[in-house]
């Protein structure tokens, strides 16, 4: 399936010790996963939980990056067997697993993106085996076992309490930190760099690490307070704050420019 998603090449820019570098999409037009791709992103983070994305358009931006290094991890709305089957034969490298705050939701998450005997997921004959050019032998069902990757968002305070149980679970490929929803669920919404947030980001990132996961976070700037987390992966904007910044920035250099 690596030739089709490209997970192979994300999970060797972690191993080589580089951090795999990605941006949100939100918009529908597979075209902005082409040229992000194209512009050297390691992954994009597609989300399906924000937003206006169909499972159509799902497919596309999974297209849109084939024959390139860049990887597409897919965000569902919800931890929801059902959610997970309808994107999961479309073969994205990851599936996100959003607001999982304990360890039977995380086993719910696992269960929808794996084969029995170790999950519940259905077999889909689509993509994920290049609709037939690769036969669905011993050799797919033993990689089926580890792609797509298992991907649980930590971002409330309670999965934080119930972080031990999530992370005793086999199954689990990685933790991916939202911390603009987990500061909200603190009652300190976007305080980054108060202790206590602090305090809880950074016990999720020794855990996770300890626990031998992957671990990944949206940073959005304060690059400085992640440096020091361990973080494999991060997303660091989404679509619409990129467009948005360059427009304001356009302007100014426009303006400024015109005025000397």
């Amino acid at each position: 399936m690596s030739e089709v998603n490209n997970l192979e090449h994300f999970l060797g820019t972690i191993a080589s010790g580089q951090l795999a570098v990605g941006a949100v999409v939100t918009f529908t037009d597979p075209e902005v996963s082409e040229l992000a791709a194209d512009a050297g992103m390691d992954f994009l983070w597609v989300d399906g939980e924000h937003g206006v994305m169909d499972r159509n358009t799902a497919l596309l931006h999974n297209m849109a990056v084939r024959g390139t290094k860049c990887a597409v991890l897919y965000r569902v709305p919800a931890c929801n067997h059902t959610e997970i089957k309808r994107i999961i034969d479309f073969a994205p490298a990851g599936i996100i697993v959003p607001m999982v705050l304990t360890k039977e939701d995380a086993e719910l998450a696992v269960a929808a993106c794996r084969y029995p005997l170790a999950g519940n997921r259905g077999v889909g004959p689509r993509r994920q085996h290049r609709h037939g050019a690769d036969p669905m032998d011993a050799a797919y069902w033993e990689h089926s076992r580890h792609d797509p990757l298992v991907i649980i968002q930590i971002e409330h305070i309670d999965a934080v309490r119930n972080l031990d149980g999530i992370l005793s679970l086999q199954g689990i490929d990685s933790l991916l930190i939202g911390p603009y929803d987990l500061s909200t669920s603190m009652g300190k919404p976007g305080q980054f760099r108060d202790p206590e947030v602090c305090a809880v980001i950074d016990e999720v990132c020794h855990k996770c690490r300890a626990a031998g996961k992957l671990l990944g976070a949206y940073t959005e700037g304060d690059y400085d307070l992640w440096r020091k987390r361990g973080l494999q992966y991060v997303c660091c904007a989404n679509d619409t704050g990129i467009l948005f910044k360059g427009l304001q920035a356009m302007k100014e250099n426009a303006l400024k420019m015109f005025s000397l």
